[in-house]
């Protein structure tokens, strides 16, 4: 029988190569560590936690027609995101993201997500050709690796008109790939304080004026996040700001994705805003700590 999705996961699906040491480590360090490939990208992250919280989760990427491909959809199945609309290319290969981590955190990353940006609109296929249900009128977690002429197009597409989107910049390179959306006045906006200050054209010294400040340049709603210091939910004339719970930091990559991920699935829950934000702090902390299985 086939699934139903409960939300839909637009951008990224990978293959990431993480390179852990447990020292503190500088540029041109060289140290011994751990190197892993898990399944990894923005929406790909984004599913996976979804699937831990229970939901059903389908994708919408770009995905070679090579061994790496296929290895990354059967992967993908196995947690138990849909998989049935990815765009599947005879002739790109399968997108990789390799990084580099030590106990200070991210030393260095390389997105290599060319293959998704040369797709381009193919990957909104599913929405045009009645695959899924035209305008799309439920929750869409959308990540900034799409170009930004496609994401333009979504911030003003009437295929997501009706949808409640929610949308992350993938890093702080791609955050001014958002702004459609605050042009717009569409969709929920994942941030963190470095990416607000981009989208602003500004610095903040914390995540309730990076909030308000985004507010103030037309974005609907706001999620701004600042590693261990406290993070602020913006809406409107609303703002709740809450300290996340302290822990040792074990891994850094996807620990974005796990708060945003949490966060969508406590408010599809049924979660208010305080609720929803102190369960998307308590998921980011376990992940982080390395309690959380991917």
């Amino acid at each position: 029988m086939t699934k139903t999705a409960d939300i839909l996961c637009i951008g990224s699906v990978l293959w990431d190569v993480i390179g852990r040491s447990e020292n503190a480590m500088r540029q041109g360090s060289d140290m011994p560590g751990r190197i892993s490939r898990l399944p990894g990208g923005v929406a790909l992250n984004i599913g996976m936690a979804l699937a831990r919280f229970g939901l059903t989760p389908a994708l919408l990427s770009a995905v070679g027609r090579d061994a790496e491909g296929d290895e990354l959809i059967a992967a993908c199945a196995l947690r138990g995101l849909i998989t049935d609309h990815v765009y599947r290319s005879d002739d790109l290969p399968t997108d990789r993201y390799m990084a580099v981590e030590g106990s200070n955190g991210l030393i260095a990353a390389i997105a290599d997500a060319h293959s998704l940006e040369a797709a381009g609109d193919k990957i909104l296929r599913p929405l045009e050709d009645g695959s899924l249900p035209s305008p799309y009128e439920g929750a869409v977690a959308l990540d900034g690796n799409l170009t930004v002429e496609l994401l333009a197009r979504m911030a003003q597409s009437p295929l997501l008109a009706k949808a409640d989107l929610r949308v992350a910049p993938a890093s702080p390179g791609k955050a001014l790939r958002l702004t459609p959306f605050l042009k717009a006045g569409r969709g929920t906006l994942y941030v963190n304080l470095e990416e607000a200050g981009l989208l602003c054209q500004s610095s903040f010294d914390d995540s309730p004026t990076a909030a308000r400040a985004l507010l103030a340049r037309g974005a609907r709603r706001a999620v701004v996040t600042d590693g261990g210091n406290p993070a602020t939910v913006g809406q409107g004339d609303e703002i709740i700001t809450l300290t996340p719970p302290q822990v040792h930091v074990a891994r850094v990559t996807g620990a974005g994705d796990t708060f945003m991920a949490a966060h969508v699935a406590a408010e599809l829950g049924g979660a208010v805003a305080q609720s929803a934000l102190k369960a998307a702090l308590d998921a980011a902390a376990l992940y982080v700590s390395g309690e959380t299985k991917i």
